[in-house]
Protein backbone atom coordinates (compact mmCIF):
# COMPACT_ATOMS: atom_id res chain seq x y z
CA UNK A 1 0.00 0.00 0.00
CA UNK A 2 2.86 2.15 0.97
CA UNK A 3 4.46 1.83 -2.39
CA UNK A 4 1.58 2.02 -4.35
CA UNK A 5 0.50 5.80 -2.35
CA UNK A 6 4.51 6.42 -3.59
CA UNK A 7 3.74 6.33 -7.11
CA UNK A 8 0.05 7.66 -6.85
CA UNK A 9 2.16 10.88 -5.46
CA UNK A 10 4.88 10.96 -8.07
CA UNK A 11 2.51 11.12 -10.39
CA UNK A 12 0.77 13.51 -9.48
CA UNK A 13 3.89 15.70 -8.13
CA UNK A 14 6.29 15.33 -11.30
CA UNK A 15 4.28 16.69 -13.91
CA UNK A 16 3.62 19.72 -11.63
CA UNK A 17 7.51 20.20 -11.03
CA UNK A 18 7.98 19.77 -14.47
CA UNK A 19 4.85 22.36 -15.59
CA UNK A 20 6.29 25.05 -12.71
CA UNK A 21 9.80 24.86 -13.84
CA UNK A 22 10.91 28.39 -15.32
CA UNK A 23 14.09 30.45 -15.63
CA UNK A 24 14.32 34.25 -14.80
CA UNK A 25 17.12 36.71 -15.57
CA UNK A 26 19.91 37.34 -12.72
CA UNK A 27 21.77 39.98 -14.60
CA UNK A 28 22.62 40.49 -18.30
CA UNK A 29 24.07 43.37 -20.58
CA UNK A 30 27.95 42.88 -19.70
CA UNK A 31 30.47 42.89 -22.80
CA UNK A 32 31.46 39.01 -21.84
CA UNK A 33 30.82 35.55 -23.04
CA UNK A 34 30.30 33.35 -19.41
CA UNK A 35 31.43 29.43 -19.89
CA UNK A 36 32.79 29.02 -17.15
CA UNK A 37 30.55 28.19 -13.85
CA UNK A 38 30.88 26.69 -10.47
CA UNK A 39 28.28 26.83 -7.87
CA UNK A 40 29.01 26.10 -4.44
CA UNK A 41 26.10 26.02 -1.85
CA UNK A 42 22.94 28.07 -2.04
CA UNK A 43 24.39 31.04 -1.40
CA UNK A 44 28.23 31.07 -2.83
CA UNK A 45 28.76 31.07 -7.15
CA UNK A 46 31.56 32.06 -9.13
CA UNK A 47 31.19 32.80 -13.29
CA UNK A 48 34.08 33.13 -15.50
CA UNK A 49 34.72 34.13 -19.30
CA UNK A 50 35.96 36.45 -21.86
CA UNK A 51 37.90 39.56 -21.45
CA UNK A 52 39.29 38.30 -18.02
CA UNK A 53 36.08 38.76 -16.43
CA UNK A 54 34.46 37.14 -13.31
CA UNK A 55 32.20 37.78 -10.87
CA UNK A 56 31.12 36.04 -7.85
CA UNK A 57 27.97 36.11 -5.36
CA UNK A 58 27.37 35.41 -1.80
CA UNK A 59 23.62 35.46 -1.68
CA UNK A 60 22.43 33.04 -4.67
CA UNK A 61 22.57 35.18 -7.16
CA UNK A 62 20.65 38.44 -5.69
CA UNK A 63 23.80 40.36 -6.10
CA UNK A 64 27.22 39.55 -8.26
CA UNK A 65 30.59 41.46 -7.77
CA UNK A 66 31.84 41.82 -10.79
CA UNK A 67 36.10 42.02 -11.65
CA UNK A 68 38.51 42.18 -14.72
CA UNK A 69 41.29 40.18 -13.95
CA UNK A 70 44.35 42.34 -14.18
CA UNK A 71 47.25 41.50 -16.84
CA UNK A 72 44.53 38.92 -18.36
CA UNK A 73 42.36 41.17 -19.68
CA UNK A 74 42.64 39.02 -23.01
CA UNK A 75 42.30 35.53 -21.33
CA UNK A 76 39.03 33.60 -22.14
CA UNK A 77 38.75 31.54 -18.57
CA UNK A 78 36.19 29.37 -20.18
CA UNK A 79 36.64 27.08 -17.06
CA UNK A 80 36.37 27.87 -13.10
CA UNK A 81 36.10 25.42 -10.33
CA UNK A 82 35.27 27.34 -6.73
CA UNK A 83 34.97 25.50 -3.31
CA UNK A 84 34.08 28.32 -0.94
CA UNK A 85 33.55 31.78 -0.94
CA UNK A 86 37.55 32.56 -0.80
CA UNK A 87 39.16 30.14 -2.87
CA UNK A 88 38.53 29.18 -6.46
CA UNK A 89 40.84 28.05 -9.43
CA UNK A 90 40.55 28.92 -13.45
CA UNK A 91 41.74 28.04 -16.72
CA UNK A 92 42.33 29.97 -19.66
CA UNK A 93 41.11 28.50 -23.26
CA UNK A 94 43.12 30.00 -25.99
CA UNK A 95 47.26 31.08 -26.04
CA UNK A 96 48.45 31.50 -23.40
CA UNK A 97 47.38 28.64 -21.38
CA UNK A 98 46.74 29.34 -18.01
CA UNK A 99 45.53 28.41 -14.68
CA UNK A 100 45.00 30.69 -11.91
CA UNK A 101 44.15 30.43 -8.06
CA UNK A 102 42.75 32.60 -5.31
CA UNK A 103 42.44 32.16 -1.88
CA UNK A 104 41.05 35.80 -1.18
CA UNK A 105 37.80 36.01 -2.87
CA UNK A 106 39.32 37.24 -6.18
CA UNK A 107 41.41 40.27 -4.89
CA UNK A 108 44.21 38.60 -5.88
CA UNK A 109 45.39 35.89 -8.45
CA UNK A 110 48.46 33.63 -8.34
CA UNK A 111 49.48 31.93 -12.18
CA UNK A 112 50.20 28.36 -11.01
CA UNK A 113 50.75 27.28 -14.62
CA UNK A 114 51.53 28.25 -18.22
CA UNK A 115 52.01 27.11 -21.72
CA UNK A 116 52.71 29.98 -24.59
CA UNK A 117 53.04 26.82 -27.15
CA UNK A 118 49.30 27.56 -29.01
CA UNK A 119 49.39 23.56 -29.46
CA UNK A 120 47.87 23.77 -25.67
CA UNK A 121 44.22 24.58 -25.45
CA UNK A 122 42.15 23.97 -22.33
CA UNK A 123 38.44 22.49 -22.51
CA UNK A 124 37.52 22.11 -18.82
CA UNK A 125 38.48 21.91 -14.86
CA UNK A 126 37.07 19.54 -12.57
CA UNK A 127 37.84 18.32 -9.10
CA UNK A 128 36.79 15.40 -6.88
CA UNK A 129 38.00 16.51 -3.96
CA UNK A 130 39.52 20.25 -2.81
CA UNK A 131 42.90 18.50 -3.58
CA UNK A 132 42.44 16.62 -6.30
CA UNK A 133 41.61 17.47 -9.68
CA UNK A 134 42.25 17.12 -13.26
CA UNK A 135 42.72 20.15 -16.98
CA UNK A 136 41.17 18.93 -19.91
CA UNK A 137 42.67 19.77 -23.50
CA UNK A 138 42.68 18.80 -26.39
CA UNK A 139 45.08 16.09 -28.08
CA UNK A 140 48.67 16.80 -28.55
CA UNK A 141 50.13 13.80 -30.77
CA UNK A 142 47.38 11.82 -30.49
CA UNK A 143 46.89 11.79 -26.81
CA UNK A 144 44.45 14.26 -24.72
CA UNK A 145 46.06 16.96 -22.37
CA UNK A 146 45.43 15.68 -19.36
CA UNK A 147 46.57 17.75 -16.71
CA UNK A 148 46.62 16.53 -12.47
CA UNK A 149 46.78 18.24 -9.43
CA UNK A 150 47.33 16.59 -5.88
CA UNK A 151 47.71 19.93 -3.86
CA UNK A 152 44.53 22.13 -4.29
CA UNK A 153 45.91 23.61 -8.07
CA UNK A 154 49.23 24.97 -6.62
CA UNK A 155 51.36 22.15 -9.03
CA UNK A 156 50.37 20.61 -12.25
CA UNK A 157 51.34 17.73 -13.56
CA UNK A 158 51.02 15.75 -16.80
CA UNK A 159 48.57 12.84 -16.15
CA UNK A 160 50.70 9.53 -16.36
CA UNK A 161 48.54 7.90 -18.67
CA UNK A 162 46.36 10.47 -20.92
CA UNK A 163 43.17 8.38 -23.39
CA UNK A 164 43.96 8.07 -26.66
CA UNK A 165 42.96 11.07 -29.46
CA UNK A 166 41.08 9.64 -32.87
CA UNK A 167 42.33 11.83 -35.58
CA UNK A 168 40.13 14.52 -36.05
CA UNK A 169 38.60 14.11 -32.60
CA UNK A 170 38.80 16.85 -29.53
CA UNK A 171 36.78 18.44 -26.65
CA UNK A 172 34.63 21.33 -26.69
CA UNK A 173 35.72 24.16 -24.61
CA UNK A 174 31.68 24.95 -24.53
CA UNK A 175 30.52 24.66 -20.96
CA UNK A 176 33.33 23.13 -18.42
CA UNK A 177 31.27 19.66 -18.71
CA UNK A 178 32.85 17.64 -21.31
CA UNK A 179 35.18 16.49 -18.22
CA UNK A 180 33.51 15.03 -15.02
CA UNK A 181 35.68 13.68 -12.44
CA UNK A 182 34.70 11.44 -9.29
CA UNK A 183 36.71 9.22 -6.59
CA UNK A 184 35.83 6.45 -8.97
CA UNK A 185 36.38 7.69 -12.36
CA UNK A 186 36.85 10.20 -15.19
CA UNK A 187 35.03 10.73 -17.95
CA UNK A 188 35.43 12.44 -21.24
CA UNK A 189 32.90 13.79 -24.41
CA UNK A 190 34.44 14.20 -27.72
CA UNK A 191 33.16 15.64 -30.88
CA UNK A 192 34.38 16.45 -33.95
CA UNK A 193 35.33 13.58 -36.16
CA UNK A 194 34.00 11.17 -34.12
CA UNK A 195 31.57 11.68 -30.49
CA UNK A 196 33.06 9.20 -27.52
CA UNK A 197 32.96 8.64 -24.32
CA UNK A 198 35.92 7.73 -22.88
CA UNK A 199 36.21 6.63 -19.41
CA UNK A 200 38.86 5.88 -16.59
CA UNK A 201 38.64 3.52 -14.05
CA UNK A 202 40.41 4.48 -11.14
CA UNK A 203 40.63 1.07 -9.14
CA UNK A 204 41.81 -0.72 -12.77
CA UNK A 205 43.75 2.20 -14.20
CA UNK A 206 42.73 1.76 -17.16
CA UNK A 207 40.55 3.27 -20.27
CA UNK A 208 38.08 2.12 -21.87
CA UNK A 209 36.05 4.17 -24.78
CA UNK A 210 32.55 3.92 -26.40
CA UNK A 211 31.13 5.74 -29.38
CA UNK A 212 27.91 7.79 -28.55
CA UNK A 213 25.17 7.81 -31.45
CA UNK A 214 25.43 12.17 -31.42
CA UNK A 215 26.05 13.13 -34.64
CA UNK A 216 29.68 13.74 -35.41
CA UNK A 217 32.20 14.12 -38.66
CA UNK A 218 32.13 17.98 -38.72
CA UNK A 219 34.42 20.38 -36.63
CA UNK A 220 30.72 22.04 -35.76
CA UNK A 221 29.38 18.43 -34.53
CA UNK A 222 29.37 16.46 -32.01
CA UNK A 223 28.97 15.56 -27.25
CA UNK A 224 29.61 18.60 -25.60
CA UNK A 225 28.40 17.47 -22.31
CA UNK A 226 27.84 14.43 -19.52
CA UNK A 227 26.58 14.40 -16.47
CA UNK A 228 26.36 11.15 -13.84
CA UNK A 229 22.95 10.30 -12.16
CA UNK A 230 21.60 7.71 -10.07
CA UNK A 231 21.63 4.67 -12.20
CA UNK A 232 23.09 6.01 -16.09
CA UNK A 233 24.64 8.76 -17.65
CA UNK A 234 22.93 11.30 -20.06
CA UNK A 235 25.18 12.89 -22.63
CA UNK A 236 23.92 16.17 -25.10
CA UNK A 237 25.88 18.00 -27.97
CA UNK A 238 24.88 18.44 -31.34
CA UNK A 239 25.77 21.12 -33.67
CA UNK A 240 26.35 24.35 -32.68
CA UNK A 241 26.81 25.66 -36.75
CA UNK A 242 23.28 24.39 -36.73
CA UNK A 243 21.83 24.61 -33.35
CA UNK A 244 18.24 23.82 -34.41
CA UNK A 245 18.91 20.65 -35.66
CA UNK A 246 17.22 18.20 -33.37
CA UNK A 247 18.32 14.62 -34.78
CA UNK A 248 21.18 13.18 -32.86
CA UNK A 249 22.19 15.61 -29.89
CA UNK A 250 21.71 13.38 -26.89
CA UNK A 251 21.74 9.60 -25.49
CA UNK A 252 22.62 8.09 -22.25
CA UNK A 253 24.46 5.07 -21.02
CA UNK A 254 23.47 2.28 -18.69
CA UNK A 255 25.11 -0.55 -16.80
CA UNK A 256 22.80 -3.86 -17.05
CA UNK A 257 24.77 -6.37 -14.82
CA UNK A 258 28.36 -6.39 -16.75
CA UNK A 259 26.86 -4.67 -19.98
CA UNK A 260 26.88 -1.22 -21.14
CA UNK A 261 24.03 -0.30 -23.42
CA UNK A 262 24.14 3.65 -24.65
CA UNK A 263 20.69 4.31 -25.98
CA UNK A 264 19.86 7.39 -28.26
CA UNK A 265 17.04 9.65 -27.82
CA UNK A 266 14.31 9.61 -30.53
CA UNK A 267 12.83 12.77 -28.86
CA UNK A 268 15.53 14.38 -26.79
CA UNK A 269 16.20 18.34 -25.96
CA UNK A 270 15.12 20.63 -28.70
CA UNK A 271 18.07 21.30 -30.59
CA UNK A 272 21.57 21.99 -29.54
CA UNK A 273 22.94 21.36 -26.08
CA UNK A 274 25.94 22.66 -25.05
CA UNK A 275 25.64 21.43 -21.36
CA UNK A 276 23.51 18.88 -19.43
CA UNK A 277 23.10 18.59 -15.15
CA UNK A 278 22.18 15.98 -12.94
CA UNK A 279 19.53 17.73 -10.32
CA UNK A 280 18.79 14.97 -8.31
CA UNK A 281 16.38 11.57 -8.77
CA UNK A 282 15.69 11.36 -12.11
CA UNK A 283 15.87 15.23 -13.00
CA UNK A 284 18.04 16.61 -15.43
CA UNK A 285 18.56 20.11 -16.90
CA UNK A 286 20.34 20.92 -19.91
CA UNK A 287 20.74 24.03 -21.84
CA UNK A 288 22.25 25.66 -25.00
CA UNK A 289 21.92 28.06 -27.54
CA UNK A 290 18.22 27.34 -28.34
CA UNK A 291 17.09 27.06 -25.20
CA UNK A 292 16.56 25.04 -21.99
CA UNK A 293 15.47 21.95 -21.50
CA UNK A 294 14.02 19.00 -18.50
CA UNK A 295 13.85 15.78 -18.33
CA UNK A 296 11.96 13.96 -15.17
CA UNK A 297 12.39 10.00 -16.11
CA UNK A 298 16.60 10.37 -17.04
CA UNK A 299 16.44 11.34 -20.58
CA UNK A 300 12.87 9.64 -21.51
CA UNK A 301 11.31 12.39 -22.79
CA UNK A 302 11.77 15.83 -22.26
CA UNK A 303 10.27 19.50 -21.92
CA UNK A 304 11.71 22.57 -22.69
CA UNK A 305 10.99 25.14 -20.62
CA UNK A 306 13.06 28.38 -21.80
CA UNK A 307 13.98 30.00 -25.32
CA UNK A 308 16.70 31.82 -23.70
CA UNK A 309 20.82 30.79 -25.01
CA UNK A 310 23.03 29.85 -22.41
CA UNK A 311 26.09 27.84 -22.66
CA UNK A 312 26.60 26.53 -19.25
CA UNK A 313 24.08 25.12 -16.24
CA UNK A 314 25.48 24.44 -13.10
CA UNK A 315 23.46 23.03 -9.25
CA UNK A 316 25.50 24.25 -6.02
CA UNK A 317 28.14 21.15 -4.19
CA UNK A 318 25.74 21.32 -1.69
CA UNK A 319 22.12 22.35 -2.06
CA UNK A 320 19.51 23.45 -4.51
CA UNK A 321 20.60 26.12 -5.81
CA UNK A 322 20.84 25.87 -9.84
CA UNK A 323 22.40 28.96 -11.84
CA UNK A 324 23.11 29.18 -15.79
CA UNK A 325 25.46 31.56 -17.35
CA UNK A 326 26.10 32.75 -21.50
CA UNK A 327 26.73 35.40 -23.36
CA UNK A 328 26.08 38.87 -23.30
CA UNK A 329 27.02 38.49 -19.18
CA UNK A 330 23.84 36.55 -18.64
CA UNK A 331 23.19 34.86 -15.35
CA UNK A 332 20.12 32.73 -15.20
CA UNK A 333 18.49 30.89 -12.09
CA UNK A 334 16.26 27.82 -12.15
CA UNK A 335 13.04 28.61 -10.45
CA UNK A 336 10.36 26.17 -9.22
Amino acid sequence: MKKFRAIIVAAIVLPAFVNAQHIEVLQQGKPTSFRGLSVVDDNVAWVSGSKGTIAITNDGGKTWAWQQVKGYEKSDFRGIEAFSDKEAIMMSSGTPAVILKTTDGGETWQEKYRKTDSAYFFDAIDFDTPLHGLVLGDPIQGKFLLLETNDGGETWHPFKNPPDALPGEACFAASGTCLRVSRKSINIVTGGSNARVINYNVGRKNWEYWPLPIMHSKSSQGAFSIAVGMDRQLFVGGDYANDKRIDSVACYLSNLGNDIVISKLEHGPTGFQSSIEYISGDIFLSTGTPGSNITTDSGITWRKIDDASYNVCRKAKKGTLVLLAGDHGKIGILKP
